[in-house]
């Protein structure tokens, strides 16, 4: 990856991550009105406000998008390549049934259906952008692109979900996953393909 490209994907992201934050606080706002506006100028300062946050939010999901390389990287070294993606498959299955059902009836720390709508939205985004990843690579670009936006993406949200407020759930959970689809898309795109046969697509960071 070149600075050029990496500066292109850095700054693209940011504007998705600060876009997605704004549709999401307005939506929000749209449909509870809890902040009472009291002058025009509130209403300019509070979509800079969320486009901000939505900045903060797309540099926290590029460095867990940077991690995600690093250990794919390093679980391309430790396991089969085989063997490594049925490792991500029952990773990614694992933290979907976590955030399903294992935090309400072991711990009680949630309402059901709170974890039950966000862990859906979850399965469904990262199928629809799997499907679209293997649509514009090839099929063994689907477990890598599963494992990426549902168990990396409950990771970094697992911060938020303690706060047991399901309008803070929303308001960073689609900025990150609109960051994480829209990374994870691009990649394939901004790395060129080696000469030794290294499927970037998949296994983007070489051993």
């Amino acid at each position: 990856m070149s600075i050029r490209k990496w500066f292109h994907l850095f700054w693209t992201t940011l504007l998705i991550g600060a876009g997605g934050a704004v549709i999401a606080g307005l939506s929000l706002q749209l449909a509870n009105g809890r902040i009472e506006f009291k002058s025009v100028t509130d209403f300019i300062i509070y979509p800079l406000i969320l486009f901000g946050y939505g900045v903060l939010v797309s540099v926290y999901s590029q460095l867990g998008f940077f991690a995600y390389l690093i250990l794919n990287y390093m679980g391309i070294g430790v396991f089969p390549r085989k063997v490594w993606k049925y490792i991500q498959l029952v990773l990614a299955v694992l933290s979907l049934l976590e955030l399903m059902f294992l935090r309400t009836f072991v711990g009680g720390e949630r309402n059901v259906a709170s974890d039950l709508t966000l862990a859906v939205s979850i399965l469904l985004t990262a199928v629809i952008v799997s499907y679209f990843k293997v649509r514009n690579t090839n099929i063994s670009a689907w477990i890598p692109t599963f494992f990426f936006m549902t168990a990396v993406s409950i990771v970094e949200v697992i911060g938020v979900l303690r706060i047991g407020v399901d309008s803070a759930t929303v308001f960073i959970v689609v900025p990150l996953i609109a960051c994480n689809a829209f990374q994870i898309l691009m990649l394939h795109r901004i790395i060129k393909p080696s000469a030794t046969g290294i499927d970037y697509s998949t296994n983007p960071v070489p051993k």
